[in-house]
């Protein structure tokens, strides 16, 4: 899960609040685990939340605003220090290949998140997936299912077009495959989940695929219960077909 839907709890709370979800696996966003925080407190935090049964699986969504070495270093510092062993990232074009490079040399993965319409840069994996397509392996794409329904792409045929690029997923359901406004509780929306995971297996894809639960930001809990419950439920499904093949 991403822990952005939780940002209106302290890091204390939200490892309670994904304890109670029935899954350790856990995207960190900067406020659980700030940019400000030495690496000996990265570190420490670390150690904590790994103590309390979690994994901490990336962080982010993580912006590189500057051209530079040193803002672009100091992200990648950041989540070595944090354990991250990926970044999901949003940066202009023309800052990729300084990315790529860090990527390398602190063997982290950076995945480029889309984020719909409104953004100039990358609104659909598409616009990702041309300039990192001949990048270093560790550069790929985090698909948002939401805001990629809403530049009117098919979401399904993206992930089979990117294949082993695709590093890393948000998901989360809309009523409305136009409207960032109506998101709503995973399966009560018109994105097709169940086709979602049934593609990603048959890509193979060994990321995870956490859920980004934005709406209900001071009593989420219950609808990301319900959230996980359906995808909990698509996924026995798509293997229960596959077990049972006849039926």
């Amino acid at each position: 899960m991403a822990s952005y839907s939780l940002r209106n709890f302290s890091r204390d709370k939200a490892i309670e609040m994904v304890q109670a979800l029935g899954t350790p696996y856990v995207n960190f966003k900067s406020v659980h685990l700030p940019f400000e925080l030495s690496p000996q407190e990265l570190e420490a935090a670390r150690k904590e939340i790994e103590a309390a049964g979690l994994q901490i699986v990336g962080g982010g969504v993580i912006s590189f605003d500057q051209d530079s070495d040193s803002d672009v270093e100091k992200y990648f510092t950041y989540a070595k220090a944090a354990g991250m062993p990926l970044i999901a990232a949003h940066a202009a074009p023309a800052l990729l290949p300084r990315i790529e490079r860090f990527a390398k040399q602190y063997d982290i993965k950076v995945a480029i998140h889309n984020h719909g319409p409104e953004d100039k840069n990358f609104p659909s994996p598409y616009d990702a997936l041309k300039h990192i397509r001949n990048m270093d392996r560790r550069m790929g794409l985090c698909i948002d299912v939401g805001h990629t329904v809403r530049t009117g792409t098919d979401v399904v045929r993206a992930i089979a077009d990117s294949g082993p690029r695709l590093l890393d997923m948000h998901a989360k359901d809309l009523r409305d495959l136009t409207a960032k406004g109506s998101q709503c509780i995973v399966g009560e929306g018109a994105i097709p989940i169940a086709a979602i995971f049934q593609q990603l297996e048959t890509i193979g894809y060994r990321g995870y695929v956490n859920l980004e639960y934005e709406i209900d930001a001071d009593d989420p809990l219950p609808g990301m219960k319900q959230s996980f419950a359906y995808m909990r439920g698509a996924l026995a499904g798509l293997f229960a077909g596959r077990r049972h093949p006849q039926s």
